[in-house]
């Protein structure tokens, strides 16, 4: 099956070829400010903030609304819920500790425990990561590696506690298709923490957000970030305190300004602190998608004369292929909150965009077309049919 896996992602890849780019001029900053200014007024959104990035550097960073409702305004510097952009990030992290030698991509994560997995279950494990015991009697997990892990591809729901008994499961062969999941990347840290005595909040810290001046990011709180810190405004329009987060957590515990995250943005597309290779294997096609939406995540698999040529998992990142060529993007959502981050490789441009209303999603699509043209972003598949705007 592995090999069967590993000759279907190559002739997905070598199929996965860019479109002819089609590329124009961005709009001005004051038409970009009255589109946001249009869009929050047709969903109700209270704050919104926005980043543009061309040829790897960030060229409108903006923040609108408020932050919270006492009415303070949301501004450049405002820290803001990341969610699952954290993910990307931690992507990026993992790939620098790959060109260490620290880890590599496909070794099974068992070779850097000293025990068995579902064996490290206690009071501390339970807290800070997924309740392993119920793969107790499953020895796939053997079969599992940071890449699976990285490319939501090792059988897991997108959290063990949705599992009727609370204990993570695997529901399919790893490495055979994509199913979103949290918990497969909490696992990835768990190997970095516990298998290799790594601390991955020191590690984000030491490798992303210093080198690259995040000095509003973090993942946990900081009692500074009370300063300019939103809360957000869920979709019946209540109001939902920022969490103080305590531990960090590779699902998604960062918390990030937009100012900061478009530093990142801009890197990532530069490819800085990676080699060209690494760089690269982010965002390469490593398994088709195969699913009509992203979620629920343990969906059943298409037909395959109904799957998406143009979509496939990198690592911590989609990868997608549209009319201006190859791109990529990473969604972020709760109750109170909604980002997007889409990137096209021609141009090197980025859209990243953070709201602390998740009424502001069902613009997401909008807002990107507008700044970068038709891009092939596949929203349908991330959040299914949203209402034109």
């Amino acid at each position: 099956m592995f090999r069967a896996c590993l000759l279907a992602t190559a002739l997905f890849a070598a199929s996965f070829q860019p479109a002819a780019a089609r590329t124009g001029p961005l709009p001005s900053a004051s038409a970009m400010d009255a589109e946001v200014g249009r869009l929050m007024g047709a969903t109700g959104a209270r704050g919104l903030a926005l980043a543009v990035i061309e040829d790897g550097r960030p060229v409108h960073v903006r923040a609108y609304g408020e932050r919270n409702a006492r009415g303070q305004p949301l501004t450049e510097a405002t820290v803001m819920y990341g969610a699952s952009l954290t993910k990307a990030v931690f992507a990026w992290t993992v790939m620098q500790l790959v060109e260490e030698g620290v880890i590599e991509l496909d070794r099974p994560i068992g070779d850097y425990l000293s025990r068995p997995l579902p064996d490290y279950y206690d009071a501390i494990i339970e807290d800070r990561y997924a309740d392993y015991r119920g793969l107790a009697d499953d020895p796939r997990w053997r079969a599992i590696t940071p890449r699976i892990l990285l490319t939501h591809s090792a059988g897991f729901s997108n959290f063990g506690f949705l599992e009727p008994d609370g204990r993570l499961k695997i529901h399919f062969e790893p490495g055979s298709r994509y199913a979103y999941s949290g918990d497969g990347l909490i696992l990835l840290q768990f190997v970095l923490e516990q298998g290799l005595g790594l601390d991955l909040g020191a590690e984000m810290q030491r490798r992303v957000f210093d080198r690259f001046g995040m000095t509003d990011t973090g993942m946990m709180w900081r009692a500074d970030f009370a300063d300019d810190l939103a809360d957000g405004w869920k979709i019946d329009g209540s109001v939902e305190p920022h969490d103080e987060r305590s531990k960090p957590r590779a699902a998604g515990s960062m918390d990030t300004s937009i100012a900061d995250f478009a530093r990142f943005a801009a890197a990532y597309v530069r490819g800085e602190s990676l080699s060209p290779a690494s760089r690269a294997e982010l965002v390469r096609p490593q398994l088709p998608i195969t699913t009509a939406t992203q979620f629920p995540s343990l969906q059943p698999e298409l037909p395959p004369d109904r799957r998406r040529a143009d979509l496939a998992a990198g690592l911590g990142v989609i990868v997608f292929d549209g009319p201006q060529g190859r791109g990529f993007f990473k969604g972020g959502h709760n109750g109170s909150t909604a980002n997007t981050w889409v990137c096209v490789e021609t141009g090197r441009r980025c859209v990243v965009i953070l709201s602390n209303d998740v009424r502001a999603e069902t613009a997401f699509p909008t807002l990107v077309a507008f700044i970068l043209g038709d891009t092939g972003v596949p929203y349908d598949w991330e959040y299914g049919p949203l209402p034109a705007l």
